[in-house]
C-alpha cells in the first residue's frame, strides 16, 4: 500500500510502548494495538516504518511481522503455541549425527555437544544421541523440562523462539540464543553444518546461496527480537 504517514513516534503508555503513525495508533491485522513489552524493541519497529518508501513494504519489516504474530496469534494461544514448539526436543537436530565420513562427524561433535552439554547443565537433562535417521526416544524427563523452560517464556520471546526452532531444526539451539546467551552467529554455523559440508563436496547454485543468505538473515532477526523484547 502507498505510505499514508509522515512522523513515526514512539508512545510509553499502560502495559507497554506503542508505535503512533502521524499521531495515530498501529494495529496489527487482527486491529489490536501494536504496543511492545520493551522501549528498544518498540524503537527497532518503529523504524521500520521510518525507513519506508512511497509504499509500504510488509516483506520488509521483519521486526513488525513478528509483533504483530505476537499479539495476534502467540498470545491468545500461548499454551498450544508454546506446546507445538516443545515438540522439537524430541528430534533435535543435535541428537543426530552423521555415520560418516569422520570429517563431518568431527564437525558436529565439536560444534554440536558443547551445545548439549550447555543443555544438560542449564536444565540437568539428559539426551539420547544417534548415528543416523532413525527416531530415537528422548528421556520423558527432558522432554518435560525442556518443555517448561518452553511455556515459561512471554508471547513475544516465544515468537522469537519458535523461529529460530524452525529454522534450525534445534529447540537446543534456540534456547541457547534467547536464554544461554550464546553468540547468534556461531549457532547458526552449527545448524548448518550438514548444509555447509554439502556444498563443499557439491557445490552452491546461485538460488540456493540465495536462500541460505535469507535464512541466515531471518535466525539473526529472530535473534534480535528475542533480545529486544526481553523485559
Amino acid at each position: 500500500m502507498k505510505r499514508f504517514y509522515t512522523d513515526v513516534t514512539v508512545l510509553a503508555e499502560e502495559g507497554g510502548h506503542a508505535i503512533r503513525l502521524d499521531g495515530r495508533p498501529v494495529r496489527t491485522p487482527a486491529r489490536a494495538s501494536l504496543t511492545l513489552p520493551t522501549a528498544v524493541l518498540a524503537d527497532a519497529i518503529a523504524q521500520e516504518w521510518r525507513a519506508q518508501g512511497e509504499e509500504v513494504d510488509p516483506a520488509s519489516m521483519p521486526m513488525t511481522g513478528l509483533a504483530n504474530a505476537a499479539i495476534d496469534h502467540v498470545a491468545p494461544n500461548r499454551a498450544s503455541f508454546a506446546e507445538g514448539v516443545a515438540r522439537y526436543a524430541q528430534s533435535d537436530l543435535l541428537c543426530y549425527r552423521a555415520n560418516g565420513p569422520d570429517t563431518l562427524v568431527a564437525r558436529q561433535a565439536a560444534a554440536w555437544e558443547p551445545l548439549l552439554d550447555w543443555a544438560r547443565g542449564r536444565y540437568d537433562v539428559t539426551f539420547a544421541v544417534t548415528q543416523g535417521i532413525i527416531p530415537v526416544p528422548q528421556p520423558d524427563e527432558t522432554l518435560d523440562r525442556l518443555g517448561a523452560a518452553v511455556v515459561a517464556l512471554d508471547p513475544f520471546i516465544l515468537t522469537g523462539l519458535s523461529t529460530l526452532v524452525t529454522l534450525s531444526g534445534s529447540l537446543v539451539c534456540a534456547l541457547a540464543v534467547v536464554e544461554g546467551g550464546h553468540e547468534i552467529g556461531a549457532i547458526w554455523e552449527a545448524a548448518e553444518i550438514d548444509e555447509a559440508w554439502q556444498v563443499e563436496q557439491w557445490g552452491e547454485d546461485a538460488e540456493a546461496a540465495a536462500r541460505s543468505v535469507r535464512r541466515a538473515d531471518d535466525f539473526a532477526t529472530a535473534g534480535a527480537f528475542c533480545a529486544l523484547s526481553r523485559v
